[in-house]
């Protein structure tokens, strides 16, 4: 019996080494794979799957193509393109300050995007927006998808969280948005009823052709703009407010 004792122990020993040996490969090759995946990550591109599904690029990496600043679309404006991103520009008062919306209209679509904020940064995406001479802004027309970073001085308020319909409910679901990283938003609309996600988790939920719509808008200060929430078919926007904001992997497909 303790003749075998040392052949045991040796066995242990081989063992627990070449699991370890096995565990650092593992560890190593894992390590690998993701700093080669975020090396060779790519932006504002379509795989081909994509394609067939019938996504399309709202912004395709370089220019500001298909996007213009509300009512004012000539001149130089806080947008510009750095780095593959669409960016707002906060430290200079000579340029044109206002939101970046399409040049077309959406109705039924299903839009995602990635976005990233300066701290205690807030920001927005409006859907269904009437661009109109006698409307002076884009939010005056169109709900908004909250963004705002975690310092931001409301983010106590449930009701203006990342990812709700701004001032109207808190999120449906419990999200985090990820402070100095890349978000995930994703919008959907059908028929008017809309749906909102923030990093895979669905936010919130509503339908701007019902009675309780039109009632929860008269609750807020929005019923002081008669054509705000009306519509379930207009532009998106980009909101501009003060603060630094990215986006990039601007995506749409309609439905």
């Amino acid at each position: 019996m303790f003749k075998k004792l040392p052949v045991l122990l040796f066995g242990a020993l081989f063992l627990a080494t070449s699991c370890k040996d096995n565990s650092e490969k593992i560890k190593d090759q894992t390590w690998r794979t993701k700093k080669e995946a975020i090396a060779n990550e790519t932006h504002n591109q379509l795989l081909d799957v994509e394609k067939e599904q019938g996504w399309e690029l709202l912004f395709d990496g370089e220019t500001l193509n298909g996007w213009h600043v509300y009512n004012n679309p000539e001149g130089p404006s806080v947008w510009e393109v750095k780095n593959g991103e669409i960016h707002s520009v906060a430290d200079d008062e000579s340029l044109t300050a206002g939101d970046l919306l399409t040049d077309k209209p959406y109705e039924n679509y299903e839009l995602t995007l990635e976005w990233k904020i300066a701290s205690r940064g807030n920001s927005g995406i409006f859907m269904n927006v009437q661009e109109r001479d006698d409307v002076p802004t884009a939010w005056q027309t169109g709900p908004e998808y909250q963004i705002l970073d975690a310092d931001h001085m409301d983010i106590n308020v449930a009701e203006k969280n990342p990812g709700c319909l701004y001032v109207f409910m808190p999120q449906a679901n419990p999200a985090e948005m990820k402070k100095g990283e890349w978000n995930q938003t994703r919008i959907k609309q059908v028929n008017g009823k809309v749906e909102f996600y923030l990093n895979g988790v669905l936010t919130a939920e509503e339908d701007f052709n019902s009675p309780e719509w039109k009632d929860k808008i008269q609750s807020t200060h929005f019923e002081k703009y008669p054509e705000f929430g009306k519509a379930t078919e207009g532009k998106i926007a980009l909101q501009y407010w003060y603060f630094e904001t990215w986006f990039r992997d601007i995506k749409i497909r309609e439905l």
